[in-house]
Formats: structure tokens, C-alpha cells, sequence
């Protein structure tokens, strides 16, 4: 329905007037021809004074009165126009509710954002981070564009929050912006945490996500396997920056350590155990959780190998993140390693190959990864072929030993 079939009009309610002949101005609201809804605008004017739904004469008093009337009827119309976007069948009652601040869905979905944000800001650094804080920038930003290229409109009320928006904003990421499914998942996750915090405030009641399933990526290896890693090790480069980037790869390989964390070791963060063992301790650059690490023989000679190479006293020499990246999709291409190799994969590798397939457990993966939950840890760490035959294997030698079968 267009605005075309919404009528605001204003009139006097002259069976309330005062002693003064002063009538209280009243707004009747029609969108079609069934929905209907009346009320006060709070303010009175002589009978005398009022001619075809307005304030008669050219003084202050008058003008005042129309300028009201005038906003008043603006923001009918806009309210309509911001509801009826985004659903049909808005009624007259409605748009008085929320005129009239009746509704507590009056808060708005990029105002509350931009709230948030503001609030997040200032955790940074103690527990949120500045890439977290990114993530939400950039959520808000999408939700700003789609809010201008769908409903031609700067913000909406949460009111305005249901299903259909939901998946109309799933579809405008998919096929407006072109961004991957797993891009598309977090844009929506952030939303949904913005929405779980109105419902927590009170704002609004309903779930707009409910029932709705994002289209997930199809999954994809993130590990290598320990024949893919052989080739890594042992595969001839050309360069000597490909070897260090190599190395820094195997050594977050051997050691978990994420590539951000990598960046701020320094020599103090190495400690040496009684029994001569060599540790890492820190704690995640992410989450502020520590984590200790015992150093296997290749990392250990990878620091020697490197030793007083980094600068400002930086236990390891690294590139930047980008650089690295693409440094290591040359090298898998010369390794004849057939898909995309990422610096974070070496952290997953660790949780994979080098710890959980040797049968270290996984509660002690997790806090060697320094994760704050063991589901996160079962994101990295996955059960192998060739983990499930050695355990299989195992248990029927256990099973062997313990039970004798008469056929």
C-alpha cells in the first residue's frame, strides 16, 4: 500500500471544550478504508480560531500550532513508510503506537548498533579485542548499506525486525555483495548478538531468527596430513624468504601458536624446566586465556636457527600476515600441496596431526592451544583415518589380552 491510501487529518474534540471555548486538537489516522485510529496531539485552541483542520490567523500561537500539526502528520507517514517496507498489513494502531512512544520498539536497529559499539570500544584491551571491534564496524556498515539499497531508508525500528528481514539480508550478501557463505554466517551471527541484546534490554520480544538457516560452506581440510607436512619439510625452495616463511609455518606446525602470538614472543616467554625440558609460556593475544607449551626438537631449532635475526627483541622473524599468505601458496605450489595454504592452517595441523592422531588428549590440546572452551578445540582438532585404525588396532590387542573366545 502507498502512502496515496494513508490519510493524517486533524479536528476538534468540541464536546471537551473548556470555559474558555478552548477544544482539544485530535489526529485521526486512516490507512484504507477498514483501519482507523484517533488521538490526542495535546493541545487546545478556541473553537474560533480553527478553519478546515488547521489553526486560523498569523500569530505565534498559530504558527506554532500548525508547525506541530505539520510534524506530527510527517511523522505518521514516515513511521508507515518505514513499517510498510519491510512487512504488510500495518494498521493505523500501529503507527499510533509508536507515534505516540506507546511501543517500546521505538529504539531503532542502527542507533542501538551504534550504542554497542560504543560500549565495546571500551573494552578493548580488556576483554574484547580491536579485531572483534572490527568485526562489528563492519557488520554495522553492511547493515547500513542494505537498509539504503532495499528500503531506501537510514535506519528502522526494531519493530520492523522479522524473518523476512532476516532473509532478505541473507540474500543481499549472497548476491549483492558476492561474499562466501562462511563471510555471510558471521555477518549474521553479529547481527543476531545485536538482537540478543535488545531482547535482553527489553526492547523487543520476538526472535526475528527463528527458523532461519544460513546456507553453511561446504567444509574443507584445514590440516595437513603428515604426508603433505614431509613435503613441506623436505621439498627444495628457491628462495631464502620462502624458507623463513617455511619455517615459521613448521614451527607454528609443532607448536600451536597462532600467527598473532608468534608476533609478540619475545626471549622472555621461554622458560627452561628442571628435567631440561623447554617451555613457551604467554597467553593469547585474542582472549587473554595463557597457555604453556613444550617445545618439541624442530621448534627448538628453528629459534636457534633464528636467534637475534627479529628485531626489538622479538624471539622470531615474521612478515607480515598478507605477506605470509602468499609466500606459503607459492610454496604449496612447489610442494605440490593441491589447495590453499594459510598461515592459521599450521594451528591446525598442530591440533590434528601433531598432537590429537599421536594421542595426546584433547583436553590437553586445549589448553595448549589456550582456549577458553573444548568445543572451540574440536573445531581444530579432527579425527583422522588413520588415527581411528591405530586406535582400533589398540583396542583389539586390549580386547585379545583380556577376553578368550571359544568358536
Amino acid at each position: 500500500m502507498n502512502q496515496a491510501n494513508v490519510k493524517v487529518s486533524f479536528y476538534l474534540k468540541k464536546s471537551e471544550a473548556d470555559v474558555d471555548g478552548n477544544c482539544p486538537v485530535m489526529a485521526k489516522l486512516n490507512i484504507g478504508k477498514y483501519s482507523e485510529a484517533a488521538f490526542s496531539v495535546k493541545m487546545k485552541v478556541p473553537q474560533s480560531r480553527w478553519i478546515s483542520g488547521r489553526a486560523s490567523g498569523k500569530s505565534v500561537a498559530a504558527k506554532e500550532i500548525n508547525n506541530r500539526l505539520d510534524e506530527i502528520r510527517a511523522m505518521a507517514l514516515s513511521i508507515y513508510s518505514e513499517q510498510s517496507a519491510v512487512r504488510d498489513g500495518v494498521t493505523a494502531e500501529e503507527v499510533k503506537s509508536i507515534l505516540l512512544g506507546m511501543a517500546s520498539e521505538q529504539e531503532t536497529l542502527l542507533n542501538y548498533f551504534r550504542q554497542f559499539i560504543s560500549n565495546f570500544e571500551k573494552r578493548v584491551g580488556v576483554n574484547r579485542t580491536e579485531g572483534s571491534l572490527r568485526a562489528y564496524r563492519n557488520a554495522y556498515n553492511h547493515i547500513e548499506s542494505f537498509l539504503k539499497w532495499q528500503y531506501k531508508l537510514s535506519d528502522i525500528s526494531f519493530t520492523a525486525l522479522d524473518r523476512s528481514f532476516i532473509d532478505k539480508y541473507d540474500l543481499y550478501l549472497r548476491t549483492e555483495c558476492h561474499l562466501a557463505p562462511g563471510t555471510v554466517i558471521n555477518l549474521t551471527v553479529q547481527l543476531k548478538t545485536i538482537v540478543g541484546e535488545a531482547i535482553a534490554d527489553g526492547i523487543i520480544t520476538a526472535y526475528p531468527f527463528m527458523g532461519y538457516e544460513p546456507i553453511r560452506p561446504k567444509a574443507v581440510q584445514k590440516y595437513l596430513t603428515d604426508v603433505e607436512l614431509q613435503r613441506l619439510m623436505t621439498t627444495p625452495l628457491h628462495k631464502q624468504t620462502l624458507y623463513l616463511v617455511r619455517d615459521m609455518f613448521l614451527f607454528s606446525c609443532f607448536t600451536g601458536i597462532s600467527y598473532r602470538d608468534m608476533c609478540s614472543l619475545t626471549k622472555e616467554n621461554l622458560s627452561l624446566a628442571e628435567d631440561g625440558t623447554w617451555w613457551i609460556k604467554s597467553a593469547r593475544q585474542k582472549t587473554k586465556i595463557e597457555f604453556e607449551i613444550p617445545l618439541l626438537d624442530l621448534p627448538l631449532q628453528i629459534i636457534k636457527k633464528y636467534s637475534d635475526t627479529a628485531s626489538d627483541s622479538r624471539l622470531l622473524p615474521m612478515y607480515c600476515n598478507s605477506n605470509m599468505n602468499l609466500y606459503l601458496k607459492e610454496i604449496a605450489r612447489i610442494c605440490n600441496i593441491n589447495r590453499p595454504l594459510v598461515f592459521h592452517a599450521a594451528r591446525h595441523t598442530y591440533a590434528t596431526e601433531i598432537t590429537l592422531s599421536h594421542g595426546v588428549p584433547l583436553e590437553t590440546v586445549s589448553k595448549m592451544l589456550g582456549h577458553r572452551q573444548i568445543e572451540t578445540t574440536r573445531i581444530y582438532a579432527k579425527v583422522t583415518d588413520n588415527k581411528i585404525d591405530s586406535d582400533t588396532k589398540t583396542l583389539n590387542r586390549k580386547i585379545s589380552e583380556h577376553f578368550t573366545v571359544v568358536i
